[in-house]
């Protein structure tokens, strides 16, 4: 939720809120979260993974048709980075848009294989927060002297 910052401190009025340059401190008796400001407007509630997996299946799930399969997904999936290669060609390589392409974002070519992937991961029960763990794990683990680290002191 974004809001303007007189209703964020309406909404917030029992919270310490400490303003950073760009960001703002939501402290709570739990914990305190920094949320990013864009454009005068503070977000208030950040999404989860299982947030997002939830948003997917609640719009997925009032069609008949349901997730497709995982070989249709898998081609949908290669569909959207092709697009994502197009816009990051056009945007940093040699290859300029022709004058009558449609002016689409990285962003949203980004948001595309996001809402697939979660797609995907639903179709096939599979928490993505839970497999993004576990892979984080396996590159501290198995990659952890395997690149060049910032300020660390010899």
């Amino acid at each position: 939720m974004v809001v303007q910052v007189k209703t964020a401190v309406a909404l917030l009025w029992r919270q310490k809120l400490t303003f950073r340059g760009d960001m703002i401190e939501i402290c709570t008796s739990k914990a305190c979260k920094f949320y990013y400001v864009k454009k005068g407007c503070y977000t208030l509630s950040e999404k989860s993974m299982a947030d997002l997996q939830r948003e997917v299946d609640d719009y997925i799930s009032q069609f008949k048709e349901g997730y497709f399969s995982p070989l249709s997904m898998l081609a949908r999936m290669s569909e959207e980075v092709g697009e994502l290669a197009r816009e990051v060609n056009h945007h940093y390589g040699e290859k300029p848009k022709k004058a009558d392409e449609a002016d689409n974002s990285i962003e949203m070519e980004l948001g595309d294989i996001l809402f697939i992937v979660i797609c995907f991961a639903n179709s096939l029960g599979i928490d993505l927060a839970e497999a993004h763990d576990r892979v984080m794990n396996k590159f501290n683990t198995r990659d952890a002297d395997r690149w060049t680290r910032k300020n660390v002191e010899q």
